[in-house]
């Protein structure tokens, strides 16, 4: 049992490791594509960090690997020590075996002392006996060959463990000194951030605009829906819940709605591929000092030309469009909403049905810094709920 916990944990942890390696190799790339600007930007800072953050989690996923190895190699140690141990008493008992045959080897003997049995059934017993004995012998020399092997293969594989551990030591080391490396270039790259304080505090503040616009009119369709909703719940033809939220559901969308939920962390990514650079909540702004940073959703960073994609099947509810903030689409999964924002060339209108994974439209690639940026949000009529709970772990 011990050694299938091992083995599910070692699976585990190698998926999260090529998972993390992933990652970065994607984040660098990003990076590389606008190291032509050699201009300090956040959208910059914001993916240096998310890196450094994927090679610290990367460490941490190497040196839980590395506990793991040596926990088996204490176990493994054991069984060596146990079948060693073995192999000596099936030897010697063996040994003693064959002197004792050795010394009852006259046939003259044997027979002799079956001849003097006293009766037939005595006589049989004593048969019986030797030939016992003589496939006990046999079993006893086969459990030494038996042993002798699995001692073999338990040597062979502790001596692997050992050679995997001393590599998972020097990856350990490799990705530590590459983390200094990055952990300098983000803190030259705060520095040079922090002579552009007004520019940084324009920039902030034209974001929590555009954040607050967009709050506004989700909000604005969270109460048309609501009351669409009560109009018909009102007018009887169609049987609705009414849930918490205000939502007056017909049968199928309460399903629809279940659904959503029974899918908590196992929604797609709204996007192919892409790294988080900015988490849900609240959370101190990367260079500013006592600024805080609330964000209502996840912001993504992704290729250039990359499509935004429903994350389940649902109605489109509304495409708004944000000056100075592009085009969001709002799709509402009964009394669930996922917003996806940052957009242009959107290919959806209002009242479309989407499929789990349906193009919505194009992600904006930023003139200033070059960065593609998707900003997703998930709401439970008009509760906002972290998206990084509910995507997968991987794209």
């Amino acid at each position: 049992m011990a050694g299938s916990v091992f083995s599910q944990s070692k699976t585990d942890l190698e998926k999260q490791k090529q998972k993390l390696l992933q990652d970065i190799e994607f984040t660098n790339k990003l990076l590389n594509e606008t190291e032509a600007n050699k201009k300090a930007t956040l959208g910059e800072l914001n993916l240096l960090s998310s890196k450094i953050n994927k090679r610290q989690e990367l460490i941490n996923t190497i040196l839980r690997e590395v506990e793991l190895i040596e926990s088996q190699i204490g176990e493994t140690k054991g069984v060596v020590a146990a079948l060693a141990a073995d192999l000596k008493a099936l030897k010697d008992e063996y040994a003693l075996m064959i002197y004792q045959a050795y010394k009852n080897q006259n046939q003259y003997d044997r027979l002799l002392f079956i001849l003097s049995s006293e009766d037939f059934n005595q006589a049989y017993k004593r048969i019986k006996y030797f030939q016992q004995y003589a496939k006990h012998r046999q079993q006893q020399a086969k459990a030494i060959e038996s042993t002798k092997t699995a001692l073999e293969s338990r040597t062979e594989e502790l001596a692997d463990k050992k050679l995997k551990m001393a590599y998972l030591v020097e990856d350990k080391e490799k990705e530590k000194i590459q983390l200094s490396t990055e952990k300098e270039q983000q803190g030259e790259m705060v520095k040079s951030l922090k002579d552009k304080e007004s520019e940084l505090k324009k920039d902030l503040k034209d974001k929590e605009r555009d954040a607050k616009k967009l709050e506004k009119a989700i909000a604005r369709i969270i109460e048309e829906e609501i009351r669409k909703a009560k109009i018909i719940a009102e007018k009887g033809g169609t049987k609705t819940t009414t849930t918490k939220s205000g939502f007056a559901l017909t049968p199928k969308e309460l399903e629809l709605s279940g659904l959503f939920s029974d899918n908590e962390g196992k929604l797609p990514w709204p996007s192919e591929r892409g790294v988080i650079t900015s988490s849900f909540g609240e959370h101190p702004h990367p260079t500013l000092p006592a600024i805080k940073i609330e964000n209502n959703g996840i912001d993504i960073t992704t290729d250039k030309n990359i499509k935004a994609r429903a994350v389940y099947e649902g109605t489109v509810s509304a495409v708004v469009s944000i000056p100075g903030a592009h085009k969001a689409v709002i799709v509402r999964h009964g009394e669930f909403l996922s917003v996806y924002a940052n957009l242009e060339d959107v290919v959806v209108k209002m009242g479309d049905k989407l499929a789990v994974k349906q193009e919505i439209g194009t992600v904006v690639t930023s003139r200033e810094d070059g960065k593609t940026i998707l900003h997703f949000e998930i709401w439970k009529g008009s509760t906002k709920l972290n998206p990084a709970k509910w995507i997968v772990g991987k794209n």
